[in-house]
């Protein structure tokens, strides 16, 4: 049996299978093309995948030597939702911040949370008490989850901010309010009486930008189910693309490895809420160890891994040095930052039953976006990919907001449910970015007459190291906290293993200059330890300034890495 193109596969499924049939809708004065049958909220998905997981009784989740049926899953979310209603009193709308590593409490209280009506904010673990000092004044959260680590960092806020804080495994014993004991004794039966619509906020997750500090990008119950089931249409319609043969065995059950930030989209959406409705088992790291990876990935029989490429390439080396090649695997993606293209043909010739694949998204579009895999990966390993149909449009566009011809260099621009509300308390930040439903992402790049779009540059000023954003105006700014710097300028500089990371040249005070240890010491505390330079240049005298007199960031660049 000849198998169908992917475009030909997707538009037979929507036309012939109910849950992915297509119509309009009207969100916000645009109109959208959306998924027609599929729950409306995150927190429908709940009942809406129990039969996807053998009516609840199938292994689910997995933590080290702590494992949930679904069943048991989705009664600790229940009994958690009704804690927050009842004992806590929070209310529709009210917003929920949620601060800790990837311990499975993060999964409950997401869905927890979007079950009570509430919106989850997704609080980053590596902040620092500046940092979350800013993050929780701007979303207004005033319950918040979290470990031992970030209790500590927020305890200095509490009284300021009038925070309620909430501790979580090791922060249980920090405070009067545990998790564990306000779940107790609550009913392990769904909330009743929370009306949501399907364009209700579900949550704010930031984003580094341009500006400096970090924004808030609002997702919408929409946008998040929406960019789900585009994942699960792919799902659905592999078997049209590549027809199974007369005696191949039943394919496995999806089982994903979540070894990035949960509070992070890539790990939240395509893994996480993702694996409710495509019926998937998932199992998280304590940390990211390579070496537990595979041991995991061979143990709990994982067939989806996605991760940085920087993971990718640890992945490679541990399966390497172990003698491994991870039979399980079948899907081995990436996302967060451009794989490097060598490292496509050494992956396919270590795990060779896997498809290796890679993808591009952002918070700003919950994650959906471009992607490909297989052989239309191994044969362009500098693209991202396609646009994932069916609900999503693309346009490059000049400067002037004018679409260029194909092949041609443009701001990629994408339309689709899936897209943000908005930058929180950010309304010029939002109307420079969202126009009559179309999100200019900032990426520059090109795209074929086949579709293929290739990335090739980015307008904004992020350094993205190991898919972790960092803008170089919140480098700056910490920089500039020492007495004895004049100005700054970050910027990223290459490295073999996470792509590129922080480097920095300061203009300091005449005979004042300092090693990169030096300034390490002092950012710490003021900056996560990931934003802090890695090499620093010092000069006594002007940074270099291009004709408007701005900084140049590219010359700076440019002249130290000569160096």
């Amino acid at each position: 049996m000849t198998g169908m193109t992917m475009e030909e596969a997707i538009r037979h499924v929507v036309a012939t299978n109910p849950t992915f049939e297509v119509a309009e809708a009207d969100v916000g004065g645009v109109t959208y093309r959306t998924f027609k049958n599929i729950p409306g909220t995150v927190a429908a998905l709940i009942p809406a995948s129990r039969a996807q997981h053998d009516n609840g009784a199938a292994e689910f989740l997995v933590y080290q030597d702590e494992r949930w049926t679904y069943d048991e899953f989705c009664a600790q979310v229940h009994r958690i939702s009704h804690a927050m209603r009842d004992k806590l009193g929070i209310q529709k709308g009210d917003r929920v911040g949620i601060a800790m590593r990837n311990y499975p409490e993060l999964l409950m209280l997401t869905l927890a949370a979007a079950s009570a009506g509430a919106v989850v904010v997704f609080v980053n673990a590596w902040w620092t008490t500046e940092e979350l000092d800013y993050a929780l004044q701007d979303s207004g959260a005033k319950t918040i989850f979290a470990d031992g680590p970030r209790f500590e960092r927020m305890l200095p806020l509490q009284d300021r901010l009038g925070l309620r804080l909430i501790g979580v495994r090791d922060g249980e014993g920090m405070t009067d309010h545990a998790l564990a004991a306000l779940a107790a004794d609550m009913p392990d039966a769904p909330v009743e009486g929370i009306t949501l619509d399907t364009d209700d906020d579900f949550a704010v997750m930031y984003s580094s930008g341009s500006t400096g500090k970090p924004k808030g990008v609002v997702q919408t119950h929409r946008g998040a189910v929406s960019a789900v089931f585009s994942w699960l249409i792919q799902a659905v319609a592999a078997p049209l693309v590549n027809p199974p043969q007369p005696g191949d065995p039943e394919p496995p059950r999806p089982s994903g490895l979540v070894v990035t930030p949960l509070f992070h989209v890539t790990a939240t959406h395509p893994l996480f809420l993702l694996s409710l409705p495509a019926g998937a088992k998932i199992s998280l790291l304590h940390k990211w160890d390579a070496e537990e990876a595979v041991r995991v990935i061979n143990r709990e029989k994982v067939t989806r891994f996605l991760g940085v490429p920087t993971q990718s390439a640890d992945l490679l080396e541990a399966a390497k040095r172990m003698g491994e090649t991870l039979p399980t695997l079948t899907w081995l993606g990436a996302g967060g930052a451009k794989r490097p293209a060598a490292q496509v043909a050494q992956l396919q010739g270590q795990f060779p039953a896997a498809e290796i694949a890679t993808g591009w998204g952002m918070t700003e579009t919950n994650a959906l976006g471009i992607g490909m895999v297989g052989e239309e990966y191994n044969n362009r390993p500098n693209a991202a990919g396609k646009l994932h149909p069916p609900l999503q449009d693309v346009r490059f566009l000049d400067d002037n907001g004018n679409d260029v011809p194909i092949g041609q260099l443009g701001e990629i621009t994408v339309k689709s449910p899936a897209n943000m509300r908005c930058y929180l308390n950010k309304p010029e930040a939002t109307a420079e970015t969202m126009q009559d439903g179309w999100l200019r992402t900032g990426d520059l790049g090109v795209i074929d007459e086949d579709g293929f779009i290739t990335i090739l540059d980015r307008k904004k000023n992020i350094i993205i190291r190991g898919g972790e954003n960092i803008a170089c105006l919140d480098v700056e700014g910490a920089l500039h906290t020492h007495p004895d710097v004049i100005e700054a300028c970050a910027f990223s500089i290459p490295d073999e293993r996470l792509g590129e990371v922080v480097g920095a040249a300061v203009q300091t005070r005449s005979g004042k200059a300092f090693t990169p240890a030096e300034m390490a010491a002092h950012l710490d505390g003021h900056i996560a330890k990931f934003k802090i330079p890695e090499q620093l240049w010092c000069q006594d005298g002007p940074l270099t300034r291009g004709a408007t007199d701005k900084i140049d960031r590219r010359a700076i660049r440019a002249a130290c890495l000569e160096l």
